[in-house]
């Protein structure tokens, strides 16, 4: 396996554990201090704010203690059972398929059968029996009344039809089209799985940073503003400060509803709520593509994308199907066997009379004029085909595009990851410098609150660089055609069980909307 591509070590004491523990940032993610920035008088409000904080806290440890955390292999279980888009194309597939019998029939020899039975009555007015050998010879011919039964079948076998065979072929081709969309609708849940739980990692990133520095900036301003109290500042740094704050906290509401939103997200891919999902650990490897040659990726996408196979599969579909609505012109021959059997209880000589009948033979049929039905089902077939063909060629080049732009952007974000770990480092030296010309009055306040936000901005960036190289390599080989589940859970392997991320409760929310009030 490869080791991570990057090699910095951050020794500075507000940059603790880095790669090992994932305390980036300057705060704890499993303490937070939320506490409401403080006015001229900070007491009696920061003190009750805090204790309702400290039964909020208590109550969450409550809640989650008993919490089993979710890994992506197991998000990713729940998608393949409960995802309705992959549903539907299993559905539309197992359609589809029907149509390779259906077709097949019109090949195969076809049997009917049939039976009937019927009553006669028949009166003879005004005859005489003329027979001498009749016991009623001289008489009035009585009337009479009998059934008559039989029944009757039918064999019929297509034995010359170019437009049959031509069908079958085309349903066929069409059955392997659909075979192919949905492998890549299950290949596009991979990725719509990994991008779905890294968005919620990258929320929960996001929410820690806003939770860091609303907890610095509101250190930050109660510096000041003991300072403002012994006459040491001008009142304009404390509005600058709390000018920060305010935003600080703002950015911090925001994260906690997005992260919110991005959990409900997930869920609609499986059907099920999580409460909490493990991290991707810091061991894994940031590395270039394998192979590091874009024309590489290019040739195999060009080969195994299955978007490309199944729009190949549907002009083969369409021209097929082309075939077999011209074929409509030609004739057609079939054979038929007719077989029947009649008992007839009318009078005659004999008395009941009983008959069987068995035909063989062929039937030439020629069509010659329809009303121009079959030269218009050609041109429509023929289109067909054309759109079929355009739009193989539309995903032919689609394919080449997104390909060579994810493997750039998987390139790029390989670098860019190593120099956002760098821009922490110098982040984290800028603002101590800062902080250091502060004390001596060399900087002001604002000068420290910029170098603050450059710091957690720096923090978050470095965080959400390795989700989206994480997102864009699984588009890659997406698009490459070589995705499948074995990606997904080698990627697996470097999730976190000790390292959870759980879902913010309404509660939180609710108190820090109060903040404003």
């Amino acid at each position: 396996m490869a080791s991570p591509i990057w090699s910095y070590q951050i020794n500075s004491s507000k940059l603790t554990s880095v790669l090992n523990q994932r305390q980036i940032l300057v705060f704890s993610r499993k303490s937070t201090n939320w506490s409401k920035a403080p006015s001229n008088s900070f007491g009696a409000k920061n003190s009750k704010l805090k204790l309702r904080l400290l039964f909020a806290s208590f109550f969450l440890v409550l809640v989650t203690t008993n919490i089993r955390a979710t890994d992506l292999a197991q998000v990713y279980s729940d998608a393949k059972t409960g995802d309705p888009v992959v549903g539907a194309s299993r559905a539309n597939f197992q359609a589809i398929r029907e149509n390779v019998p259906q077709a097949r029939s019109r090949i195969l020899p076809s049997i009917n059968a049939g039976a009937s039975t019927q009553k006669s009555e028949i009166d003879f007015p005004g005859a005489i029996d003329s027979n001498p050998f009749s016991p009623n010879f001289g008489n009035p011919i009585p009337g009479e009344n009998f059934n008559e039964n039989g029944w009757n079948a039918q064999l019929r076998q297509s034995i010359i039809n170019v437009s049959n065979w031509a069908s079958l072929k085309s349903a066929q081709s069409s059955v392997k089209a659909a075979e192919y969309e949905l492998k890549q609708i299950e290949q596009e849940l991979i990725v719509r799985v990994v991008r779905a739980y890294m968005n919620v990692l990258r929320a929960q990133d996001f929410l820690d940073t806003s939770n860091a520095e609303v907890t610095a900036v509101n250190r930050q301003l109660e510096q000041v503003q003991q300072r403002f109290d012994v006459g040491l500042v001008a009142i304009t740094d404390v509005l600058e400060s709390q000018a920060a704050y305010d935003n600080a906290l703002v950015r911090k509401i925001q994260a906690d509803g997005d992260q919110g939103i991005f959990f409900q997200t997930l869920g609609t891919l499986t059907g099920k709520t999580y409460e909490s999902l493990d991290r991707v650990s810091e061991s894994l490897p940031i590395i270039n593509p394998n192979p590091y040659q874009e024309a590489e990726w290019v040739k195999t996408a060009q080969e195994e994308n299955l978007g490309i196979l199944y729009a190949n599969e549907q002009l083969i579909a369409a021209r097929r199907n082309m075939r077999a609505k011209r074929s409509e012109h030609l004739p057609t021959v079939d054979g038929i066997v007719n077989k029947s059997h009649t008992i007839s209880g009318g009078r005659n000589f004999f008395g009941s009379d009983t008959t069987d009948y068995t035909s063989f033979g062929l039937q030439l049929s020629l069509p010659i004029y329809n009303g121009g039905l079959t030269r218009s089902r050609v041109k429509q077939a023929a289109a067909q085909a054309d759109q079929a063909s355009e739009l193989l060629n539309n995903r032919r080049l689609t394919v080449i595009r997104d390909t060579r732009n994810l493997y750039r952007a998987v390139a790029t974000d390989v670098v860019r990851v190593k120099a956002r770990l760098k821009a922490i480092k110098s982040s984290t030296s800028a603002l101590e410098a800062v902080e250091t010309g502060y004390e001596v009055g060399t900087r002001n306040v604002v000068d420290v609150l910029q170098a603050q936000q450059r710091l957690f901005a720096s923090q978050f960036d470095y965080a959400d660089s390795r989700y989206n190289y994480i997102i864009n390599l699984m588009a890659l080989k997406q698009a490459a055609g070589t995705l499948s589940a074995e990606d997904l859970m080698e990627l697996n392997q470097f999730t976190d069980p000790n390292d959870q991320v759980l879902r913010q409760a309404s509660l939180d929310r609710g108190i820090e909307y109060s903040t404003f009030q």
